[in-house]
């Protein structure tokens, strides 16, 4: 089946009792492998776990705050409004086939096993590496609970604060492994219940900050001077500190790739990933905005280095400050396990097309847990490697995390562009009675590929501010994600032209059964 064949005409009507679940399989020439076990409740709690509103908001205020001042705040409805186009793609996506590792099978649907495999290769490149970007959040809160989580060395030079950013990193790292190694059902009951307690958490400081206000909205039209002789201007530094923003709002895919083990998916893939990612949006936007009204001086120098630990530690006093960061380490928690999870479906849907070396181990579905056990440990692993390979990198926090989202966004514009070329050809049909932008999505489409296009050059723009910030100024670091990006991309893509391109098809113990 080629790719415009099956993106081109609608799918028949389906039955209401359930049996449609494994239709979409079928359709991409899968069988039904994976338990469906998950509600929906278990594929909303995956996609907002994965944003975290807590744990990105937690790690990166600071940056936001130290390059942009509290005018960086705009940049949180900049992005919710660019995503959201991306969103409502991927919805219809989901609607129609809500598939494990759905960004490489959509942009393979969509654009071709070339495409596909590219887009799979970048998304499961940077789910490894956001893997690691995450974990290192937990550097930026456990040490301000107590001293005693930091092990090495006091703290107080950046080069030991990396260093013990991957000790606690590479710990988290294999608690998640642990964790999916044995199966989704335990995953998505420690998932869930720790959104639960991140989302109650959530409200809760909203309602806190709101109470200790200390200066009026108008916060958010301050710059601090940042952009003063820059040749942008304040553009510039609001472009550099939009990162910080950028860094939130993305995995709300995550509901549609859990697709093959959830309940009528096809109905509540869609709706999970707009919900998951309105609700980040409204929640953090305002976590960010009473922080910035509730701090007690906002030219305080810590804010820029504390970042929103300091603020509910100023604010909120010690006792309910430490409550708080705890419930920050939790929603870390269930954040990196959020990104195991989705990156090892990406990886098995990619093995049981025999688009990976030793395709038939990484696809293999352990019998007692219903899990791809191989991906877990691999993923686990290469995710703690990148953390080692910069653990003398003062800039660790930046540097990783920049260079996760790149390659997350360039992943996304390997199904949103090909899409939008099918809908100029008129090849596209979302699935009857699913999820629909109808007239809109083209609209919604060209906004979705300019935005993903404008913000993967904004944020692989080689700064000395994210890339090298402290000195000495070396060009291989500031040029270090494109170099990255570039390496990943044409060698990956340099090997499966030569290598792996004629090895790909459905392995036969994964393919659906065909009818006489």
């Amino acid at each position: 089946m080629t790719a415009s064949e099956s993106a081109g005409p609608p799918p028949k009507p389906r039955p209401e009792d359930g049996s449609h679940d494994d239709d979409s399989l079928a359709e991409l020439g899968y069988r039904p492998e994976l338990k469906r076990t998950l509600g929906n409740f278990h594929t909303f709690a995956a996609g907002i776990s994965y944003i975290s509103i807590l744990t990105g908001t937690f790690q990166l205020f600071y940056f936001g705050v130290a390059h942009g001042g509290p005018a960086y705040w705009w940049s949180w409805p900049m992005v919710f409004f660019g995503q959201l186009m991306v969103a409502l793609s991927f919805a219809e996506l989901a609607g129609r086939y809500p598939v494990a590792g759905s960004v490489y099978n959509w942009s393979k649907l969509l654009g071709g096993p070339h495409v596909g495999w590219l887009g799979g290769w970048m998304m499961m490149t940077a789910s490894m590496v956001s893997l690691a970007a995450v974990a290192l959040a937990y550097q930026v809160t456990l040490p301000q609970i107590s001293s005693l989580f930091q092990f090495i060395g006091d703290g107080s030079t950046g080069t030991e604060r990396a260093a013990n950013a991957v000790l606690l990193g590479s710990v988290l790292i294999l608690f998640t492994m642990m964790v999916n190694g044995f199966g989704v059902k335990l995953m998505a009951r420690i998932n869930s219940a720790g959104v639960a307690i991140e989302l109650i958490a959530t409200v809760v400081l909203i309602l806190l900050l709101a109470a200790n206000v200390a200066r009026g909205p108008s916060v958010v039209v301050d710059t601090f001077g940042h952009g003063q002789g820059q040749s942008l201007g304040y553009l510039g530094a609001f472009l550099t500190a939009s990162l910080a923003s950028a860094y939130v709002m993305y995995g709300f895919d995550t509901a549609s790739s859990l697709g093959e083990e959830s309940v009528d998916p096809g109905r509540n893939a869609p709706r999970a990933i707009l919900r998951a990612l309105v609700a980040s949006f409204a929640l953090g936007g305002l976590i960010l905005l009473f922080a910035l009204m509730a701090v007690p001086d906002l030219h305080d120098k810590r804010l820029a280095v504390n970042g929103l630990q300091f603020v509910v530690l100023s604010t909120l006093g010690h006792g309910v400050g430490l409550l708080v960061l705890w419930c920050v380490v939790i929603a870390i928690t269930v954040c990196a396990l959020a990104v195991h999870t989705a990156a090892i479906r990406l990886m098995f849907a990619m093995a049981r097309d025999n688009n990976l070396p030793g395709g038939s181990r990484l696809a293999r579905v352990h019998p007692r847990f219903q899990t791809p056990l191989l991906p877990a440990v691999l993923i686990g692993l290469v995710a703690i490697a990148i953390l080692v390979l910069n653990i003398n990198q003062p800039q660790i926090f930046s540097v990783v995390t920049s260079i996760a989202i790149i390659m997350i966004y360039f992943a996304y514009l390997m199904v949103t562009l090909p899409m939008l070329v099918r809908r100029l050809r008129g090849q596209w049909r979302p699935a009857e009675g699913r999820f629909s932008l109808g007239k809109l999505g083209l609209p919604v489409n060209v906004l979705a590929v300019l935005w993903g296009t404008a913000m993967t050059v904004n944020l692989a723009w080689p700064r000395a501010q994210v890339y090298n910030a402290t000195g000495p100024q070396h060009w291989y670091l500031r040029w270090g994600a494109v170099l990255f990006v570039g390496v990943v991309a044409l060698g990956g893509f340099t090997y499966y032209w030569f290598v792996q391109r004629t090895r790909t098809g459905v392995l036969a113990e994964h393919a659906a059964a065909t009818t006489p």
